[in-house]
């Protein structure tokens, strides 16, 4: 009797032992599903960034591509103003000095004519120089702009592709861990049920002694009461 009560206490702190490891292990699992989900979404929303980062690197590409065009051309206009304006400069004064040792007034006043044709072609090239490069200016500001604007994306980009080979063995490890504690978890499931099982086997047996113990202690006091009721035998003579 005593040792299967001790037996009871025995099984007992057994099955609380293996609730302890089951929920321990249920613990576990949630954690490292939970790590897991929590690096799928967030390689899935970096994935998401990087590709909507690169569709706006693409857009600002072709800007830069349309901006740079620009810039080459009007920079190929200024070149050619300033070649022209050059000869034209060249062209003055030889036209000064044809003026300076010329003895035909017809001749030098034609010459003075053309001069002063020139002098204003020159300034007309001055104020296109001026304003192409006005606008060369403008057209360069935005590219630097778009350039950087590039570079910051790109870095981005670079700054979030370096997070995923982490991101990616986190959830790859806590994805081994997590079926590793699907199988161990399996495990304790069915060592509570086992030691529940005999805890349950073992209490019942000693319920049913117990029940036994009581009802022979209750026949007993019924005996000793009936044997005194009895009436004594008379002696024979």
């Amino acid at each position: 009797m005593a040792s299967l009560e001790k037996l009871v206490v025995k099984l007992r702190q057994k099955k609380q032992d293996a609730t302890k490891l089951r929920k321990k292990a249920e613990k576990q699992l949630k954690e490292f599903r939970s790590a897991e989900r929590r690096s799928s979404s967030s390689l899935n929303t970096i994935d998401k960034k990087i590709e909507s980062a690169k569709e706006d690197t693409s857009d600002i590409s072709d800007i830069l591509t349309q901006k740079t065009a620009q810039l080459e051309s009007i920079e190929r206009l200024v070149t050619s103003a300033q070649e022209r304006l050059l000869k034209d400069k060249e062209t003055v004064e030889q036209i000064e000095q044809e003026i300076e040792f010329s003895d035909n007034p017809e001749e030098k006043q034609n010459a003075e004519a053309r001069l002063r044709s020139i002098h204003t072609h020159i300034e007309e090239l001055n104020s296109e120089i001026k304003n192409r490069q006005k606008t060369a200016k403008k057209i360069s500001d935005e590219v630097e702009k778009f350039s950087n604007m590039k570079s910051n994306i790109t870095s981005k980009i670079q700054k979030q592709s370096q997070s995923k080979p982490s991101l990616k063995e986190t959830m790859t490890s806590s994805k081994k861990q997590a079926e590793k504690l699907v199988k161990e978890l399996e495990r304790r499931r069915k060592s509570e049920e086992s030691e529940k099982n005999a805890l349950g086997k073992v209490s019942l047996k000693l319920k049913e002694l117990l029940a036994k113990k009581r009802k022979v202690a209750k026949k007993r006091p019924a005996t000793k009461t009936a044997a005194k009721k009895r009436p004594a035998k008379k002696k024979r003579r």
